[in-house]
């Protein structure tokens, strides 16, 4: 069930306007988190660490309004899909991942919560929690609104959550596989009786039908490209894609896994090399295009010979049953997650070491950078936009 939030949601700032009124509003939202720093090479604990964060962007205006709220527990340590919004745009789901060890200065622990923030309230503010299964990563919401899956990557389940307007409760928990495979992120197919779940060191893509209440394992699992980390569906539910790094030596290029959702039963069917380690994917509103963000080396340490000054921005359009990539583009180091805006003119990239999100345009079919950067305060580390 929820439960009441007793600390007060305090702190709100706003950057080039004043905040919007909710209503008409097209968010994306940014999480920012103060505790684990990957500047170094490697996830490292920040002492003292401050409060967590939500960047909020309206993007029903260019530039878009901003508005900062304070204090919701978010982490970079999971996939960047950790945020997950209503269709209808009123209600967001915000999972924290870990929660640092009292016990020790350097570790860090899995977390059981999800928080529920509601966008009608002048600020949005955080109403409730619900509990999960270990280490709740990626979110999924069903196309009604009325329903998410959370993947708890050291549970190995997904919790199954109902939502009626602000109230956000549990049904249950389908196990998925052993906690060691590291279930990271989920899918939910436009009908909603599709879901694929990302099994990131299982390396494989397991599939489940939604009929009832709860989803059910099938007993079929999707082969990939390297380890599946970011998982999502086209909007017409005829494609899934998916993307991770390898073994894990970080200078590899690695792909992405395009998984034909139409056949029967489903099966992958394409490879499309991205660069080394995709962080994240997303697919624009309208399904043509997918913006993928890769590390490229700027994840390694300074010292390292691979290391790089910059990621990547992968632009890719759908052809056919298929993607193509058509656009490579630079940006800053440590790329985490990547959105289009709510009406797909805009690509928004996080880069983690500068505390940033960087705003590009997309124009006949080209992405071009606006200029405009988004100061958060933390280092962002996850983002999901309206679906």
């Amino acid at each position: 069930m929820v439960f009441p939030l007793q600390t007060v949601v305090g702190v709100v700032a706003s950057l080039w306007m004043m905040a919007p009124s909710v209503p008409g509003a097209s968010w994306v939202i940014s999480g920012n988190e103060t505790k684990i720093d990957l500047t170094g090479g490697a996830p490292r604990r920040v002492v003292p660490d401050g409060p967590d964060s939500l960047s909020l962007m309206d993007f029903s205006v260019f530039p878009p309004r901003i508005t900062h709220v304070m204090d919701v527990p978010n982490t970079v340590i999971g996939p960047p899909s950790n945020i997950a919004l209503t269709p209808d745009g009123k209600l967001a789901l915000v999972a924290n991942s870990i929660r640092l060890d009292p016990s020790s200065a350097t570790n860090w622990v899995p977390d059981f919560q999800v928080s529920v923030l509601d966008l009608g309230q002048q600020p949005p503010r955080i109403v409730g929690h619900v509990g999960t299964g270990a280490q709740p990563s990626g979110i999924s919401i069903t196309r009604d609104g009325r329903a998410a899956l959370v993947a708890n990557r050291a549970g190995g389940t997904l919790s199954v959550l109902s939502i009626r307007g602000t109230q956000v409760s549990s049904v249950g928990e389908v196990t998925v596989c052993g906690a060691a495979d590291s279930l990271s992120d989920v899918a939910i197919s436009p009908d909603g009786r599709t879901v694929l779940a990302s099994v990131q060191k299982g390396g494989y893509l397991a599939v489940l039908k939604w009929e009832g209440s709860l989803p059910s394992l099938t007993s079929q699992k999707v082969s990939t490209c390297g380890q599946p980390y970011r998982v999502v569906i086209t909007p017409d539910g005829a494609m899934g894609l998916t993307a991770g790094a390898g073994v894990g030596n970080r200078v590899d290029r690695d792909a992405l896994t395009v998984v034909d959702l139409t056949s029967s039963p489903v099966r992958t069917t394409d490879y499309v090399a991205l660069g080394a380690v995709p962080e994240s994917i997303e697919v624009s509103p309208d399904g043509r295009w997918v913006a993928a963000v890769v590390m490229a080396g700027s994840n390694l340490a300074v010292g390292d010979p691979n290391h790089t000054d910059a990621g990547r921005l992968v632009m890719l359009e759908r052809v056919g049953r298929t993607v193509r990539v058509r656009q490579e583009i630079a940006v800053g180091r440590i790329p985490e997650g990547v959105a289009f805006s709510p009406d797909g003119r805009y690509v928004l990239v996080q880069c983690h070491a500068d505390r940033e999100i960087r705003i590009f345009e997309m124009r006949r079919g080209r992405v071009r950078d606006t200029g405009r950067r988004v100061g958060v305060p933390g280092f962002p580390s996850a983002l999901r936009a309206s679906p």
